[in-house]
Formats: structure tokens, C-alpha cells, sequence
């Protein structure tokens, strides 16, 4: 019986569609045939269980043959096989009724709607259609009937009665097109391409994946000694893939050199990762995930050619390398893998469904690792050490770019510079190491650890041994604002203009000061109009003369750091206060002057003096030197 059917116009539109726009690499078409051979043989398998008189149990196996004469590669696997309504149904689905209704699923899903039928007969089945001519499938269930189908995927498809010599079973045929230009069918008939495209994306699929290979073997002597430089062909039956994936084995049975091998051979490393997590995930979504954070930085780390993310298997299968969503950017330095049967994949393998259950395996694994990091961290500080020197900025950053929703993963895992001490101290070693009546966190930012060391807002709280975390990464401060406090401690800049720490007496004495020298102060504050906000007596500087400090908002350091960004906006400006020390000779010798003119007229050279100090530009140098040169003549005459 032979039967030719026409395929409808929305059929046809739909293949077009599955072939030109869903799959974007050629290759993937015998992914997806060994995939449905794999279904296949899982189908039989669990008939074998659950109906066993029926369905007796066999060795599964997959087999390709490559023909380069015909021009043909089949894939053959000995599972369920295909019943005439099973054709229909399944092979034939784009030519049933409901094609229309599918293909605007299709369209929808373009714009986001799950279509998720992956794993059936008649979808990956028609990416065979981007390198063949014609594909023909000859199948048989067990205990049936056999028939052949076959189709140019253009306007028809026939099925008929045929012959095939196993019990059960299906065989698909790709009759490749012909090359042109830069496409290159025959190269899909090569065995070394065969070979690197199973190992590529079927490598883990649990059946054996065997085709007959001709290998080329030394001609031996009557002794059985290789005759050199004389070789003979054989053909060998090899299995093309390794079956077992080293994720799926048990905890138990994975040595870490296990995992060393697998990760430099997967990642093209020289080195072992720095850190290796196995997981074994069971619950509501279960997965398996092999881990690696590289023991140094990538070459490529901060170019734009990059590429974050872990590669993604479903039942075994290879389905797509780099996906970014299962790794936060804050974590982008982790490279591995994760299998799940719970992937909700769409109608190619390739285009992932962005699901509740996606977002909790990731979730899930940013658990695991930042548990690792955190066991690290407490049993080898000398790993932990190395990781963050390497990647601890990017940690700073998932507080910083989530407005600090992530300090509470985050923070405690943080390392900083302190005065107090040349090793790193965490916030935690920092609340419990502080004065008794101490309320805050206290820190300096800068460019340098030096430059940051040499502030003379340090001075006082160097000299009443009060710690201070030194930020010298451009990131650090935004980090810790965004973190706000810790254990109730709020943070705070050394630099800013409040200190509400010091002693009522303290408070009470400048004071003081302020009102016996308001001349000053105010002629100060002229003479820098444009430049402060005001001109304060300090209680943070006991050797200096001067400091900058900054009054509520942006800081002086977070300033400079905006206006070196490409494109920063010109308004981020820090509300200056310049403080003076009322201790220090400088000040003495102002009181002195009885000219106010005079007087602003120093305030320039202070507001200069306090920018050296803190390491930051002064936009009039030829105007400095003039003043201080002046200032040492009169200061040289008298």
C-alpha cells in the first residue's frame, strides 16, 4: 500500500519556519535524530518494564552508517519503532489539521509564549530537511507491521509498505544536498566529522552510539612485529560516545583528579580549577552541575569576548554552551555544566523557556557555590585568599548592582584593607574588634592603598587606634553604601564632614574656636567661594594643617570616580568643606594677619595644600607656585 498526501499551506510554512529560522547551526540535525533515536530506545525500555510479555528486553544500542558514494548518513536504533498511526501522528504532524493552530503557537512564542514539545517525533525530525534533498524512514514496532516514509519537505510525503530486517525499530536516511559555495554537505559524510559532532553534543547519551570505521594498521611479519612503513586497512565497529557522563556518577566514584582531567580537557585549561564543586540535586527540580572556578584569571576575563555562563544538557544532551541565566554576573567567573530532565526546552533544544523552574536551578546553583566559596573562606584561608584576589571585586559588584538586595549572601564573604593591620579583616572581624564605644564602620577610599595610608582625615583616629577599612578599588565604596551597615553599625566615610562621635567637650572647644575666630573663618570661606561650602575647625587632624572633607551626598573620591567614566555627566560634584586644624602652626601664623583681603587670599593656597595631600589635581598649578613663592619671599624678607 503506498500513499502520497499533500502537505497544506500552513505545513509548509511551518517547515520553513523549523528549518530556516529555529535551528541556527546545520550540525545540530544529527543531535536531534540521535536524540529521537535515544527517545526511542527509552520508550522500549520502559514497555519492556511495564508490559514485559510483550516487549522483551533487548541491548540498546544507535548506529550511523555514512555512504559517501550515495551521498546518504542514516541513524539507526533498534527502540519502539513507528506503527502506520504512529507515522501519521507523529512524522506527519505537520501535515495534520492542527498545523495552523501550531503554527501560530510558533509565531506567539516568538514573542515569549512557551511552546514546549520537545522529545516528539516530527519536530526535530524536520532539521534534517537544512541538509537533505529528501530523507526516507523506514520503522517497525515490535510485533508489527514495517513502513517506509519519505518526503523532499516541499509540497508531498509518501508512506508505503516495506521490509526491514530487525524486530523493531527505526531507520532515518538523509540523502545529503549537493555542496554550494561555502555549504559543504559532504563533509557530514566525513568520519572525523561524525566523530567530533557526537562527541560535541550526544557524547553522554546512555547508549552506545557505534558506526564501522576504517582504520589504517602497520602489516606485520611472520613474527607479529609491525613491518615498517607498511600499513592495510580494517574496518572496526567503534562506539563514538562515552555513555556515562562523569556528572551522573556518584560523589563517591569521582576523585578530584577525575574532575581536574574533565575540567581542563572541557575548558582548554593548563592549569587545575581552583576550586571543583559535584552537585547532585533532588527535590521539586533536579539537576546535576560539575563546577570550576580557575585557579587564575581567564585571558579573554575582561574583554568583550567573553562569554559567561555554563553549558546545558538535558537528559544527557548537549543543548547549548554559555547560557548566561544560570549564573548571576557576580558569579560569571564559574564555568561548568548542568543537566536536568526539568529544562522546559522549546521547539528546537536550543531556545530555552525562561520558567520558574529555570530561575530556581539557578538560584539553587549560586547557593551551592557561594556555600563553597564560604567553606573555603573558614578551612583554607590561603585558597580563599588567591580566589578573592582574583574575583572578589565581582562579588562587590552583585551588592552594588542590586542596590544591596544581596548583601546578605555577600558580604560576610567580602576581604578589605584595614589601618590597623597589613592583612585583609572581613566585616565581621571589624564589629568585633571595635572600641567599645565606637557606633560606626569607618572607612577611606582611594586609588591607592599609599595614597589612602597618607590621608590626613586618618590622623585622629590613627592616634586613638580606631580602625579603618581602606578602600582602594573603584568599586569598593560604592559597595559598602550599598551595604549600608552591618550588624546595625552604620558605614561612614572618614572624609565626610559629620562626626557625631566626638566628645560633647570635644564639640563644645571648636565651638569655641569658631566663634573667637569668625573673621577668619568667614574671610576663608570668600576667598574660596565657588570651591566649599564652609571652612569648619577639625577634630580629625592632629600633624596636617588641612583636610577636605564632604558634606552629605556624593564624596570626594566617588566624585572622581564618576568624571573618568566615557561619557560621565558634568554635575556630579561633592559639597567640599575645608577643615583646619586649630593645633597646628599654620593656623597660629594666620591668626596673625590682620588683613582680610589677605586672609582669602590664603585660603586658596590651604584649599591647594589639602588637595596634594589627598592626592587629587589642582586645576590652577601656575597660580599655586605664584602664591606660595610669594608667601615665601615676604615670609624670606621678614
Amino acid at each position: 500500500m503506498k500513499q502520497e498526501k499533500q502537505f497544506e499551506t500552513e505545513s509548509q510554512q511551518l517547515l520553513d519556519l523549523m528549518i530556516n529560522s529555529i535551528y541556527s547551526e546545520k550540525e545540530i540535525f544529527l543531535r536531534e535524530l540521535l536524540s529521537n533515536a535515544s527517545d526511542a530506545n527509552d520508550k522500549y525500555r520502559y514497555m519492556s518494564l511495564t508490559k514485559g510479555d510483550k516487549f522483551p528486553t533487548k541491548e540498546h544500542l544507535i548506529r550511523i552508517e555514512a555512504d559517501e558514494k550515495k551521498r546518504t548518513i542514516s541513524i539507526i536504533d533498534n527502540g519502539i519503532g513507528m506503527s502506520l498511526e504512529d507515522i501519521e501522528k507523529n512524522l506527519g504532524t505537520i501535515a495534520k489539521s492542527g498545523s495552523k493552530e501550531f503554527l501560530a503557537k510558533m509565531k506567539k512564542a516568538k514573542k515569549g509564549e512557551e511552546v514546549s514539545i520537545i522529545g516528539q517525533f516530527g519536530v526535530g525530525f524536520y532539521s534534517a530537511f537544512m541538509v537533505a534533498d529528501w530523507v526516507e524512514v523506514l520503522t517497525k514496532p515490535y510485533g508489527g507491521k514495517a513502513h517506509r516514509f519519505y518526503s523532499e519537505g516541499k509540497s508531498t510525503y509518501t508512506v508505503e509498505d516495506a521490509e526491514f530486517d530487525q524486530d523493531s525499530g527505526t531507520r532515518v536516511t538523509i540523502h545529503l544536498k549537493k555542496d554550494k559555495g561555502d555549504l559543504n554537505y559532504s563533509d557530514y559524510l566525513q568520519t572525523w566529522r561524525i566523530k567530533n559532532l557526537v562527541k560535541k553534543y550526544s557524547d553522554y547519551i546512555r547508549y552506545p552510539i557505534k558506526m564501522v570505521v576504517k582504520v589504517s594498521k602497520p602489516d606485520l611479519d611472520a613474527e607479529n612485529k609491525p613491518i615498517e612503513g607498511k600499513y592495510h586497512d580494517e574496518f572496526e565497529d567503534q562506539t563514538l560516545n562515552s555513555m556515562i557522563p562523569l556528572w551522573k556518577k556518584s560523589v563517591n566514584d569521582v576523585k578530584p583528579e577525575d574532575l581536574n582531567e574533565f575540567y581542563k580537557s572541557k575548558f582548554n585549561d593548563y592549569e587545575d580549577p581552583l576550586i571543583s564543586l559535584n552537585v547532585h540535586a533532588e527535590g521539586l527540580y533536579s539537576y546535576e552541575a560539575l563546577l570550576f572556578i580557575p585557579s587564575h584569571v581567564p585571558y579573554d576575563f575582561y574583554s568583550e569576548n567573553y562569554e559567561q555562563g555554563l553549558s546545558l544538557y538535558s537528559h544527557g544532551i548537549f543543548i547549548q554552551d554559555h547560557y548566561k541565566d544560570l549564573v548571576p554576573s557576580h558569579l560569571r567567573f564559574v564555568k561548568g555544566l548542568v543537566d536536568s530532565d526539568d529544562f522546559p526546552l522549546n521547539v528546537s533544544r536550543e531556545m530555552l523557556q525562561k520558567t520558574p523552574e529555570m530561575t530556581k536551578i539557578a538560584k539553587n546553583i549560586e547557593s551551592k557555590v557561594l556555600a563553597e566559596l564560604r567553606k573555603t573562606k573558614k578551612n583554607d584561608e590561603e585558597k580563599y585568599l588567591k580566589f578573592f584576589e582574583m574575583f572578589g571585586e565581582h562579588l562587590k559588584y552583585g551588592i552594588y548592582m542590586t542596590y544591596g538586595a544581596n548583601k546578605g549572601d555577600l558580604q560576610d564573604l567580602l576581604l578589605f584593607h584595614h589601618l590597623n593591620d597589613d592583612k585583609y579583616i572581613t566585616l565581621e572581624d571589624y564589629v568585633k574588634n571595635m572600641k567599645k564605644d565606637q557606633k560606626s564602620i569607618y572607612f577611606a577610599a582611594g586609588r591607592t592603598l599609599d595614597e589612602i595610608k597618607a590621608l590626613p582625615q586618618l590622623e585622629q583616629k590613627r592616634a586613638d587606634g580606631i580602625d579603618v577599612l581602606l578602600l582602594d578599588k573603584r568599586i569598593d565604596e560604592f559597595c559598602v553604601m550599598a551595604i549600608a551597615e552591618y550588624e546595625k553599625k552604620p558605614f561612614k566615610d572618614v572624609s565626610s564632614e559629620s562626626e557625631s562621635e566626638i566628645s560633647n567637650e570635644k564639640r563644645e572647644e571648636l565651638d569655641r574656636l569658631a566663634s573667637d575666630h569668625k573673621r577668619i573663618l568667614d574671610n576663608l570661606k570668600q576667598g574660596l567661594t565657588g570651591k566649599v561650602d564652609d571652612v569648619v575647625f577639625s577634630a580629625k587632624l592632629v600633624d596636617s594643617p588641612v583636610c577636605l572633607t564632604t558634606k552629605e551626598g556624593i564624596s570626594m573620591n566617588a566624585e572622581r570616580v564618576f568624571n573618568e567614566e566615557p561619557g560621565a555627566p558634568s554635575d556630579v560634584k561633592s559639597t567640599k568643606v575645608l577643615e583646619i586644624n586649630p593645633d597646628h602652626d599654620l593656623f597660629k601664623a594666620l591668626c596673625e594677619v590682620s588683613s582680610d583681603e589677605e586672609v582669602a587670599g590664603y585660603g586658596s593656597l590651604l584649599y591647594d595644600e589639602a588637595m596634594l595631600l589627598q592626592g587629587f589635581e589642582i586645576e590652577d598649578k601656575a597660580g599655586f607656585v605664584k602664591k606660595l613663592n610669594t608667601l615665601l619671599v615676604k615670609a624670606w624678607k621678614a
